[in-house]
Formats: C-alpha cells, sequence, structure tokens
C-alpha cells in the first residue's frame, strides 16, 4: 500500500511525524513525503524536520508566499503531476493549511483517495480562512480523523457518513507526549519560571497597527509583575517595524526570533499563562494543564474551553489584562504543581497515530 503525505507548514509537520513513524513500523506500507514549501523559511523548517526526527520530503514544491488564492493555485498546479508520477493508493492531509485543501481538491479531480488528519474542527467563522480550507477538505476526504468528539458530531451535523468519520485524538499530541521529556534540555538558563509567554500571528490580530500597539503597551505592563516572552512571528515582526516606536518598551518584555519546537515546548511547559492566537497550542496548553488567553472572537477547538485551560478573550484588551492579572493571582495561592491538571481529554494519549495506522490498513490498497 502507497501511501502519499502532504505537509505545507510547521503545524503539518508536528501531525505528520507520528503518522509517518507509526505507518513505517507496519509491513507492506511504501510512503512518500511531499512538502509544498507553503512555508517558506527554510532554515526553520530545516530544523523542524530534524527535531522531529522526520524524513527529508521526497518532494518539495516550493511554492513559497503569496496571497491565498495565488499559494492555493501554485499547490494545484505543482501537486497535479506528482500524483500523476507517484500513483499513491492514499494521499493523507493534515490540519487546516491552503496546501491541504489544494491537495485534497488534485485527489478528488483524479480519483485518488484522501484522508484527513485533523477533521471536523469548526470555527463557525468563514470570513477565517482555515474554516474554508477545513469545510472544503472534509467534504472532499474518504477518510476523516478527528481529535475529539465535537468533530464527529459537525461532520454528521453536515451529513457526512458515519461510516467515513474515525475519532482518533489529537496527534500533534502525540508528538509533544514523545518529545517531552527532551524539551528539558532545551530550557533557557537565563530564564526562571514563572513568567508569560505570547505568540501572535493571525493578520486579523497583527494587520491591525493601532490594536498592536495597544496589546504591547498592555504586554509592557503585565512584565511589570512577570517577565512577558514573545517570540515574533515573521509577519508580527514585519508590522512592528511598520510601527513608529511605542512606548511600551519594557526590560521585562523579551521580543525573541521564533524558536524550534522543543525550545518553544519548553517555554510552554512552564509558563505561568499563554497568551495566543494559535489553534494547535490551545491543544497542547490543555494537554500541559497550562492556563491559556486566546486572543480570538472563536476556536475551532471548544473542547479547549471545556477543560477549564483555555479562556477566549477576543481583542477586548480590558478583558485580555483582567484575565491575566486573574491567572496570575490565582498562581500566587497555590503551588505551581497544583495549579496544573493532568489533560483529560478522551484519547489525547499520545497514541493517535497508531490509530490512524490501523484504520489505514484495514481500508487496504485501492
Amino acid at each position: 500500500m502507497h501511501i502519499l503525505h502532504v505537509v505545507g507548514a510547521r503545524p503539518n509537520f508536528m501531525k505528520a511525524a507520528p503518522v509517518l513513524r507509526a505507518l513505517a513500523a507496519q509491513s507492506g506500507v511504501r510512503q512518500t513525503l511531499v512538502h509544498t514549501g507553503q512555508h517558506y523559511d527554510r532554515a526553520m523548517s530545516d530544523v523542524f524536520f530534524q527535531e522531529l526526527e522526520m524524513p527529508e520530503p521526497d518532494c518539495n514544491l516550493e511554492v513559497g508566499s503569496g496571497s491565498h488564492a495565488q499559494q492555493t493555485a501554485a499547490v494545484l498546479s505543482a501537486f497535479e503531476p506528482v500524483v500523476l508520477e507517484r500513483k499513491p493508493d492514499l494521499v493523507l492531509v493534515y490540519g487546516d493549511v491552503n496546501s491541504t485543501v489544494a491537495a485534497a481538491l488534485v485527489c478528488s479531480k483524479l480519483g485518488v483517495r484522501v484522508g484527513h488528519v485533523e477533521a471536523g474542527l469548526r470555527s463557525r467563522d468563514r470570513t477565517m480562512p482555515e474554516e474554508i480550507n477545513r469545510l472544503l477538505t472534509d467534504q472532499l476526504s474518504d477518510l476523516l480523523f478527528t481529535p475529539s468528539a465535537d468533530g464527529d458530531e459537525n461532520l454528521l451535523r453536515e451529513g457526512v457518513d458515519s461510516s467515513r468519520i474515525h475519532l482518533v485524538g489529537n496527534v500533534m499530541i502525540d508528538t509533544l507526549v514523545r518529545l517531552l521529556p527532551r524539551s528539558e534540555q532545551h530550557r533557557r538558563d537565563d530564564l526562571a519560571a514563572p513568567y508569560i509567554l505570547v505568540t501572535l500571528h493571525r493578520p486579523s490580530n497583527v494587520d491591525d497597527l493601532p490594536w498592536l500597539r495597544e496589546l504591547l503597551a498592555t504586554l509592557a505592563d503585565l512584565s511589570r509583575q512577570l517577565t512577558v516572552v514573545f517570540p515574533v512571528h515573521p509577519r508580527t515582526r514585519q508590522r512592528l517595524a511598520d510601527m513608529t516606536p511605542h512606548s511600551g518598551s519594557h526590560v521585562r518584555l523579551q521580543l525573541l526570533d521564533p524558536l524550534p519546537y522543543l525550545a518553544f515546548l519548553a517555554l510552554q511547559r512552564h509558563a505561568a499563562v499563554v497568551i495566543t492566537d494559535s489553534g494547535g497550542i490551545q491543544e497542547e496548553t490543555t494537554f500541559l494543564g497550562v492556563p491559556c488567553l486566546t486572543v480570538r472572537e472563536n476556536t475551532e477547538r471548544p473542547v479547549t474551553i471545556a477543560m477549564g485551560t483555555n479562556q477566549l478573550v477576543g481583542r477586548d484588551i480590558k478583558l485580555l489584562r483582567t484575565a491575566a492579572n486573574d491567572v496570575l493571582n490565582r498562581r500566587s495561592e497555590t503551588s505551581a504543581s497544583e495549579s496544573l491538571m493532568p489533560c483529560q481529554v478522551p484519547l489525547w494519549d499520545g497514541r493517535a497515530a497508531e490509530r490512524i495506522a490501523k484504520i489505514l490498513l484495514r481500508a487496504g490498497p485501492a
């Protein structure tokens, strides 16, 4: 059985790595790894592949940056010849990036089966490009691997046949479980816990310069209580460069370059609170039991809200400030170990990829 994996951005790497490993342990399975090059920072991509111990891609389409339409079109054009040449029995796509929907569309047109890993997630906000990618990919896919029960419910509500839906758990958590012990070797000697960890990259946040300036001022204020560590996404870095000098600068507000996976995982594990607009970080903090404040009006990962680790604060700076202070005050009243709670999300146990491999083997070649 020949399975072709499509990855395009760093979150895809973390999801694909355990599936590649689980399938490699099975006999009679041949695998091809295609990197679309949607994430075009070669240095950071290479580091992620090394840390995740992923094989070198068999093919890199090098589509690079561009508008959503340009990037999707580039993947469509470059990926079709690969499928025609390689003739996979099934193509696995991951997450909700442009590469995912483009690859699924190519395969649908060519009559090649598609499996979607991380299917069924919904924010119900169609202004998010990722939401459009999720909706379309799930309709095009033959096998839908969901990370949590709400994904199954969403798909059934949309008319997807239950025989196509498989609740397997969260493959990103597989990677976290495997590499969490090793991440301790990447703790910064110059940064003592507790601290506040920040990540922001969504255009709806970072492209609004007045709001971004106000957020930085708030982070500077919070840094008077605890050090604030902010690895800055390239898009966010560019927006900061576009801003006039702001008055929120403070010695304990640390703006860093983007970090490799293990270094960032170490930061997450020991943070007092994480402020983010990332979907994957909402999941990782839930598993780690670290409080998360999500700077979005909605989330496609409501299980993180239900578990009590994640709170949506939207773009309300006042609410963000209040929520952050509430978390820090609660933390000061308990020990760090008491504030952490074991993950209680069903099937977030580090074995989702094994379940996917078994389902794929049962499905067999076309």
